[in-house]
């Protein structure tokens, strides 16, 4: 008889979740993809999409199935299978030290170029080929840039958009209506580039329902998040970092809108009994600036072995409110003017607070709401569009919190070659000592 041969499990990488929300997100993003791969199959468009475009409510409304690249790339760094496909972009040519996401979806596609197929064994079935490329230039020129380069593998219409995003010193009130125009048109300009290829003309009725839907579901994801402020708080950045998913990626699916009401109504539970993410609440964390290190998310953990809560972050931000005004029915006017808002809304705050960058404002008023005792920036390699400003946030929380602790961890989003476990932790245990004597000189 054969020896039997075992197969080593592979390492959890993924961090502890405090809510029955947070659990439901790996059966979520499976049905994302099987759904997209379903479509495909049935020969409906399919899109390459970024986060934070504005055109999710467009899409959904010319039934065209977003795929969104920078999701799978995380994915599989989570699953530590983004190796091979940065491997794959650097023989390519491309950067090891560009854009982590990039070079996990580039090589992707450029090994899928070079089958002619599907590569072995893509986390959770990979990504269906695309008939269109959404970028815009929302957050970093890579967003732009990576569908662009693309076009060495693959000959697929490509679109892409500005969103404006407005100087903190701006006056906003004169630049408002031409910012508001412009973005309109741009949107305008998606929606021809969709009707010409999918040979159907708009529904602004349906789209202008849709857009409603969104708003609806972003308030009831504004209400369930307000509710950490409580303590013990009752949802951790371990939760956060895979419930913001929905909102980014399925914003326009009605299974949204009822997830963020679950959300709510298990976090107001918590609240009323008193349930905390851990037993005894010492310490009250903020993640700070920076996108997480997805190849080891189980690090956040270890601050709760010192009594310690990330209770509110400044990455993936649930989105500022929006009144949608009653004079106002063009959907897509409606759009623009909330993408201004939105994008405007720190700028603004932050004027009124004396000229406080808008980083550095979120910050501040996330120390204050959620009663924070030390803030953690990630550092990341391959992604300097959430690194850069990093010391100037720091230096403007020591001008209001002199002595609030802030640690910096340096990783990268995707590559596990940049970070050391024995390191991170000791660095961690230096950072906690610093937040037991602020907390001891401040409570």
């Amino acid at each position: 008889m054969a020896e039997e041969t075992k197969t080593e499990p592979k390492q959890k990488t993924s961090s502890a979740k405090s809510t029955e929300s947070a659990k439901k997100i790996r059966y979520i993003v499976k049905r994302m993809y099987q759904k997209a791969q379903q479509a495909k199959a049935e020969n409906r468009k399919i899109a390459y999409c970024m986060v934070m475009c504005n055109y999710e409510e467009i899409l959904e409304a010319m039934d065209v199935v977003q795929v969104y690249t920078e999701n799978y790339a995380g994915l599989c760094a989570v699953k530590r299978e983004a190796e091979q496909y940065m491997k794959k972009a650097q023989a390519e040519g491309y950067s090891d030290v560009l854009c982590g996401y990039a070079q996990v979806g580039i090589g992707f596609d450029a090994w899928r170029h070079e089958l002619g197929a599907m590569p072995p064994d893509a986390p959770d079935g990979g990504m269906p080929e695309p008939d269109m490329l959404l970028g815009c230039s929302m957050g970093c020129d890579p967003r732009w840039k990576w569908y662009q380069a693309l076009g060495r593998y693959k000959d697929t219409p490509i679109y892409n958009m500005e969103v404006l995003m407005p100087p903190s010193d701006a006056d906003f009130d004169a630049i408002r209506d031409y910012y508001v125009r412009y973005m309109a048109e741009e949107l305008r300009g998606l929606i021809a580039f969709l009707e010409k290829l999918t040979g159907r003309k708009m529904d602004y009725d349906r789209l202008t329902s849709i857009v409603k839907q969104v708003e609806e579901t972003r308030q009831w994801w504004r209400k369930a998040y307000d509710l950490r402020k409580a303590i013990p708080c009752p949802m951790s950045t371990q939760d956060h970092f895979v419930i913001f998913v929905p909102h980014h990626m399925l914003l326009t699916d009605p299974m949204t809108l009822d997830f963020y009401k679950g959300l709510y109504q298990e976090l107001k539970d918590r609240v009323d009994n008193k349930i905390g993410v851990i037993d005894n609440e010492k310490y009250r964390l903020l993640w700070g600036v920076g996108i997480p290190p997805w190849h080891s998310m189980y690090i956040l953990d270890y601050f709760q072995d010192f009594g310690a809560v990330f209770a509110a972050e400044t990455a993936y931000m649930i989105p500022e409110p929006f009144e949608m005004p009653a004079d106002i029915t063009d959907p897509v006017e409606l759009i623009a003017l909330r993408a201004f808002e939105r994008n405007s809304a720190m700028q603004r705050r932050g004027k009124e607070a004396g000229g406080v960058p808008p980083l550095a404002q979120a910050h501040l008023e996330r120390i204050r709401d959620f009663t924070i005792d030390g803030v953690v920036m990630h550092i990341t390699r391959s992604c300097r569009a959430s690194t850069m400003g990093q010391i100037l946030t720091r230096n403007v929380i020591r001008d209001y919190y002199p002595r609030l602790p802030v640690m910096f961890m340096e990783s990268d989003i995707v590559d596990l070659e940049t970070y050391s476990e024995a390191e991170t932790k000791n660095q961690i245990d230096t950072f906690m000592e610093m937040v037991d004597t602020y907390r001891k000189s401040h409570r």
